[in-house]
């Protein structure tokens, strides 16, 4: 599995001091004993000189850097991804006041030069050493929000599925080109979710649109890692969604927050099978759902539950990367919770980005981290954690300018 670095908490003097290698033990020295002193010579005061034993430092990685340097509010922001929607422009606070961490595109762009414009102006309005993170839903098939001359069109999950993982591999090959030649560095797919075969097109948020690879958990996640693996080859991070699975809920949390629970899923479960392969393939970011799971924590949507995130996600399936919500702006499941609490609860639970398609709530959300880092030292820790792994995907993916 390969590991992202997650960057320490530590001031960046012992972050430096935490990375040295580990000295040669002494029995490696040499073949001679007395260190090196001819065996057949007496003892001699002169001191013989030894391989060093210090530790060799490596110098603090840009990200390392950018975390002693952002501000609070800098820091909070950066835990906050934007929706734009098709045609809009950027409102300017988003950023200049609030830092927003980056943008996603909403609805249906089908102008390459359209596209050009708004990463364009998403990095023109932020900090020259700390471009924005600019991410899409990108999946093929009847979710693509770029198309037209922004982006060629894929088939469908479902169809690529029945095909194998060589045709995934090829239309998110595709993709990957696309969303980099856009400037565009992180793809809100793969659908790793297992399609109940008991629900098929029944199932709502994934099989009536056709988003799901399958029904098989083996198959979808040889598909998913393909997917993932493709996007990586691209320079395009992967984001698995939506953990632990949609593939047993038959309403769309997007639009009803009505009996929107899996009763099934649970640490061990099959289903979960996929998400291990999209990490074990290196994805870059998962998505929470905002389904309830009884098995993990009843009455609590996923993207809010430590069980789902800490226990299951992070502990059981070993993924260290970044946790970004679904949509808490517009999306029906989450329009009872207050929206500060929509940012916090998934800082409890573990996870690090909100996601909002109503970019009128991001100085709200950036307030609402802001102040609960101020509330003591753990949620400081959780803050400057979750802005991390921000940092550190954004470095990965050349974001990071000295």
């Amino acid at each position: 599995m390969r590991r992202r670095h997650l960057l320490t908490l530590a001031p960046v003097a012992a972050l430096a001091a935490c990375t040295g290698e580990e000295p040669t033990p002494s029995g490696d020295r040499g073949a001679s004993d007395g260190g090196g002193r001819d065996p057949g010579q007496g003892p001699t005061s002169e001191p013989t000189a030894e391989a060093s034993t210090e530790p060799t430092t490596a110098p603090p990685s840009r990200a390392e850097l950018l975390l002693e340097e952002l501000s609070p509010r800098e820091l909070a922001g950066q835990l906050v991804l934007v929706g734009i929607p098709a045609g809009s422009e950027i409102p300017a606070e988003v950023l200049t006041e609030h830092h927003a961490g980056g943008i996603f595109l909403l609805q249906v762009w089908e102008s390459a030069a359209a596209v050009d414009a708004i990463v364009a102006a998403a990095r023109e309005g932020s900090r020259t050493d700390l471009a924005p993170l600019i991410a899409v839903d990108q999946e093929g098939g009847q979710v693509r929000m770029l198309r037209g001359d922004a982006a060629r069109r894929t088939p469908s999950a479902e169809e690529l599925g029945a095909q194998g993982p060589q045709a995934v591999t090829e239309a998110y090959t595709s993709i990957g080109e696309d969303l980099a030649a856009r400037g565009i560095q992180l793809a809100l797919s793969p659908v790793a979710d297992v399609v109940d075969p008991d629900l098929g097109n029944a199932n709502g948020p994934v099989g009536t649109l056709d988003r799901g690879f399958g029904t098989a958990p083996q198959a979808v996640g040889d598909c998913v890692a393909a997917a993932t693996r493709a996007l990586a080859d691209q320079g395009v991070g992967a984001t698995l969604k939506h953990f632990p699975g949609l593939g047993r809920v038959e309403e769309n949390t997007d639009f009803s927050a009505e009996g929107i629970e899996d009763p099934i899923t649970g640490s061990g479960d099959p289903f979960l099978d996929s998400f291990r392969a999209g990490i074990e393939a290196g994805a870059s970011a998962v998505m929470m759902s905002s389904a309830i799971y009884p098995h993990l924590e009843p009455d609590v949507p996923a993207m809010f539950s430590a069980a789902a995130i800490r226990d299951l996600l992070r502990s059981e399936l070993g993924f260290d990367g970044l946790v970004v919500s679904d949509d808490i702006g517009a999306a029906k499941a989450v329009a009872a919770v207050p929206v500060p609490e929509r940012a916090t609860r998934l800082l409890e639970a573990e996870g690090d980005v909100v996601l909002t398609a109503d970019a009128s709530l991001t100085g709200e959300l950036v307030d609402a981290i802001q102040e609960w880092a101020e509330q003591g030292q753990e949620q400081a820790r959780r803050v400057r954690e979750s802005a991390a792994r921000m940092l550190a995907l954004k470095e990965e993916l050349g974001l990071l300018e000295e």
